[in-house]
């Protein structure tokens, strides 16, 4: 193939909303659900209305697995001949709470007619949306593989993702917790502040209430990035769309924001942090 466009790829996890991909097209590679006997592509087999609703009906919680090996090669020869290119820049969730880099890694080395770059977001959910959103946008405009990654880690370097949970029972279960499990054995109505710090799932603070959980959110957010330097901004909701309505009401008069997003969470992303999280997701201008 001649040189090409760059195309820039995710997975799953970062459940991009429509409006704030406006026309770009990032394919996505699907992680995987496993529910005893049966097995789900995350958002293609399993959306996650139909989800949350069986997480809480079910007596056992799922497990989730990255893409294989040769799930990544068909991925990426399937978007190099669909999309006319053999150059591939990839973000993908953090590979300090999942093998998918791995996989992708290993993957591209199978594929050597393919100029195939993997870059690690160290982040999930809005998080990894906003660095794939920004590596696609400087590929759309004409921008080498260089400028892609450039923009991409400009971004993931700037980013914060904030939550809080109803139950860390998810997370430990799954074995996501980090270092929020100092948290685990605290009376049941406390709800734990967690942070994506360096990749992994840290500890904030805790407090009794969601509304207090999202003013400590808010709080947390105006230390690190000022009132007046957020660059775009996105709610994350896992089934609790009372709290997202209000974040995102809070967020827009507190930061002079326009446009917040709202992302529902995948199922694999919400099988660890379970129905009732809230959370935002971020990055400053400067």
């Amino acid at each position: 193939m001649s040189e090409q466009q760059v195309v820039v790829v995710t997975d799953s996890t970062a459940y991009i909303p429509d409006e704030a991909l406006d026309g770009l097209s990032i394919p996505v590679i699907p992680l995987w659900l496993i529910w005893g006997d049966e097995r789900y592509r995350d958002g293609v087999d399993i959306e996650p209305e139909a989800f949350y609703r069986l997480l809480r009906e079910r007596d056992t919680i799922p497990s989730t697995s990255q893409p294989s090996v040769g799930e990544f090669v068909e991925f990426y020869r399937r978007v190099a001949e669909e999309h006319e290119t053999d150059t591939i820049v990839g973000a993908y969730i953090s590979s300090k709470i999942s093998g998918t880099v791995a996989s992708a890694e290993a993957a591209a080395a199978q594929v050597p007619e393919l100029s195939i770059t993997v870059i690690d977001s160290f982040s999930t959910s809005m998080g990894l949306a906003f660095v794939a959103l920004a590596a696609a946008r400087e590929a759309a405009g004409g921008g080498s593989v260089t400028d892609v990654v450039a923009a991409a880690e400009s971004v993931q370097s700037r980013l914060t993702v904030l939550f809080a949970v109803d139950t860390l029972e998810y997370l430990h279960k799954g074995g996501r917790i980090g270092g929020a499990k100092r948290f685990l054995g605290t009376v049941l109505n406390v709800k734990p502040l967690l942070h994506l710090n360096d990749g992994s799932v840290e500890a904030m603070g805790q407090v009794r209430t969601k509304r207090r959980a999202i003013t400590e959110m808010l709080n947390t957010a105006e230390e690190r990035v000022g009132a007046d330097d957020m660059a775009e901004v996105g709610v994350i909701d896992i089934d609790s769309p009372e709290e997202t309505h209000l974040v995102a009401e809070q967020v827009k008069r507190r930061f002079g924001v326009s446009q917040v997003y709202k992302s529902t969470v995948s199922p694999v992303i919400g099988a660890h942090a379970g129905p009732g999280t809230v959370g935002i997701g971020f990055y400053s201008k400067r």
